[in-house]
């Protein structure tokens, strides 16, 4: 028990540059009156608030590098996401790009630092990893992403690759002192699910709105639990590049599972 209560503690505090920004969208909400447009006031303070992280050394470079890469990508994808009418951005905004605030970009910055602060504190060790063909998986994911409006949808396709080509990867992670694994396509589909619940939180507090939500809010989809699963493989993989962290198995007792 106490092993599960720390796991979840770490967590946490893997989780806190996206609690922090979700707060600083839920104490948004409440402000009235604001003198600017609350889009624009949440610009600012994820620019702050990834400061705060680097300067108080919860981030090095290195993570920063990963997030500004998902803030980047996170930014294309609403682009063209929106332009697509999956979902929008209802409310004003000055710093907003073809129907996107400038903010966006920073909800894939926090499942990058999500990804980034995990790998550190659980003392993240990858085994079996391939990091080629779970790069080229990744890549052909978030594609599928912008393609399936005009080609056949291949997540399920995709989804049965990602299994294949992470098949025997794991990830070792410690836990107050003691070492176990973990199969790295559960990690995938766990995070996911996680993932899911925070973007019911997110759109629940109007941080974005699918079609369905305009008219007042309804929970998000079961099958968004599925599209995170497969989206995080490219966090992941972005984050396993920064390191260039690929060991081999252990020829040693293996970890508690």
């Amino acid at each position: 028990m106490r092993q599960l209560l720390d796991f979840a503690w770490m967590q946490t505090r893997s989780c806190a540059f996206a609690i922090a920004l979700m707060s600083g969208v839920a104490a948004s909400t409440l402000l009235p009156g604001l003198p600017v447009a609350r889009y624009d006031l949440l610009v600012v303070y994820g620019v702050l608030l990834t400061l705060l992280f680097w300067l108080r050394g919860w981030e090095n470079g290195r993570d920063v590098a990963v997030i500004a890469v998902c803030h980047v990508i996170g930014l294309a994808f609403e682009v063209v996401k929106v332009s697509l009418g999956s979902w929008s951005y209802p409310e004003p905004a000055v710093l907003k790009f073809a129907g996107v605030p400038l903010y966006g970009g920073f909800l894939y910055a926090a499942v990058g630092s999500y990804v980034c602060r995990a790998w550190r504190l659980f003392e993240l060790d990858l085994v079996r990893y391939r990091p080629r063909s779970t790069a080229v998986v990744a890549a052909a994911v978030y594609i599928n992403f912008f393609s399936h409006h005009w080609l056949p949808d291949a997540r399920w396709i995709l989804a049965a690759l990602l299994l294949a080509v992470t098949a025997g990867s794991s990830v070792r992670y410690t836990v107050r002192g003691v070492r176990r694994r973990m199969p790295l396509a559960l990690s995938f589909v766990l995070i996911g699910f996680f993932l899911w619940v925070a973007e019911n939180l997110a759109t629940y507090l109007g941080a974005w709105r699918y079609p369905y939500q305009l008219d007042g809010w309804q929970p998000v989809g079961v099958e968004k639990f599925g599209a995170w699963s497969l989206l995080i493989s490219v966090t992941f993989v972005l984050a396993a590049v920064a390191r260039s962290h690929h060991k081999p198995e252990s020829t040693g007792t293996p970890p508690r599972s």
